[in-house]
């Protein structure tokens, strides 16, 4: 008898092969964002072991769930925190810090998706349309001339002006007869961009050393003395945001065909363009306002998303949420405590780790098809 040689098996299909990707890389996001948040909780100065963190979180779980009524779902108490310091500095100063780093990572990797599938230019995220560089100018203009006139708020409320009005000015100069047109919309952003740092220039200059060092401190961005006050303004925000840009994932997928091909297929291109930047600007206004400009996190964690998951925006939405909530706490908890007694602005964290990987970006994707035409 003669042996019948067998072909080797072929290889799963990409759409195969990404689905049983799916819940791993859910799962390891999910994972890694819980440790990195019990870690950082009970990192700095006054350092809490992870067993007494678990337990202030199941204690304040049980009150939250007995309050409405919810007793049957109460978990065991775990391990007391030893101090009572340590108590007032995990819930008064830590978690309110985490919990904005979980918004505002969100908030920007999100909005850098979806700047990505409206343009349909893998190098646009928040900051290229000006919404950063207007809020930087807002901001500035409230610390040089010292307004106080809504109080804590009045830096915040400024910088969301100032970045609102950035995107309208960009808009309507990019808007002609009833069309937005996208390349006019990049290139006044820049210009945007280039008026606002013209603008913090001469803030800087007519500021006093300590308003200088305020403003640079902010446009590295910062998440130093978050409240929980400023996440009840902030979480709204960036929940609405972030909801809504859900919707437009099966629009997103659609344009990626063409605009002609997603208007045949029934994407009102135009409504969805509109309605994109509209909800671009309030995530990006909101994360920025409380605190500074956080750049690479809208550039960075969509691309990395889009390798491992490809680019159904289905699925790149949430993981780009999940994954930019990852970074930016990573990114804080490094810049708590890798310089004992001090603290780094975590944009420039944020920039150390963009710059390289969209320089290898850059790189592989010359590589693989010849760069972006």
């Amino acid at each position: 008898m003669t042996a019948v040689a067998t072909a080797p098996a072929a290889a799963p299909p990409a759409r195969v092969r990404v689905a049983r990707r799916v819940p791993v890389v859910f799962a390891a996001l999910a994972v890694a964002l819980v440790a990195l948040v019990i870690v950082s909780a009970g990192s700095g100065q006054l350092s809490i072991p992870p067993d007494q963190v678990l337990g202030a979180f199941a204690r304040a779980w049980n009150d939250a769930v007995r309050s409405v009524g919810l007793g049957f779902l109460s978990v065991a108490p775990g391990t007391p925190v030893a101090h009572v310091n340590g108590e007032a500095t995990l819930w008064l100063i830590r978690m309110p810090r985490l919990l904005m780093a979980v918004l505002v990572g969100a908030a920007l990797a999100v909005a850098g998706v979806v700047m990505q599938g409206v343009f349909r230019n893998p190098l646009a995220e928040p900051g290229v349309i000006g919404i950063s560089s207007g809020a930087a100018v807002g901001a500035s203009a409230s610390i040089v001339f010292g307004l106080t006139f809504l109080g804590p708020l009045t830096l915040p409320v400024l910088a969301f002006a100032g970045g609102l009005a950035a995107i309208a000015v960009v808009y309507a100069s990019a808007r002609a007869d009833g069309r937005t047109e996208v390349v006019t919309l990049v290139l006044t952003g820049i210009a945007v961009n280039a008026v606002g740092g013209a603008a913090i220039a001469l803030f800087t200059y007519l500021g006093s050393t300590q308003q200088r060092e305020q403003i640079v401190f902010w446009q590295l961005g910062s998440l130093n003395g978050t409240r929980w006050d400023d996440l009840a303004v902030v979480a709204p925000l960036a929940v609405v945001g972030i909801v809504a840009c859900l919707f437009f994932a099966g629009s997103l997928d659609l344009l990626a065909l063409g605009e002609r091909q997603a208007e045949h297929l029934g994407v009102r291109v135009e409504r969805l363009r509109v309605v994109a930047i509209v909800v671009i600007a309030l995530l990006t206004c909101a994360a920025v306002a409380f605190c500074g400009i956080i750049g690479f996190v809208g550039l960075v964690v969509p691309h990395l998303m889009r390798m491992v998951l490809g680019p159904g925006h289905r699925l790149l939405l949430p993981a780009s949420a999940l994954g930019g909530a990852v970074l930016l706490v990573a990114a804080d908890l490094v810049a708590r405590t890798i310089v004992p007694g001090s603290e780094l602005p975590i944009g420039m964290l944020t920039a150390l780790i963009g710059g390289p990987f969209f320089f290898w970006l850059l790189r592989r994707t010359r590589r693989r098809s010849g760069g972006w035409g």
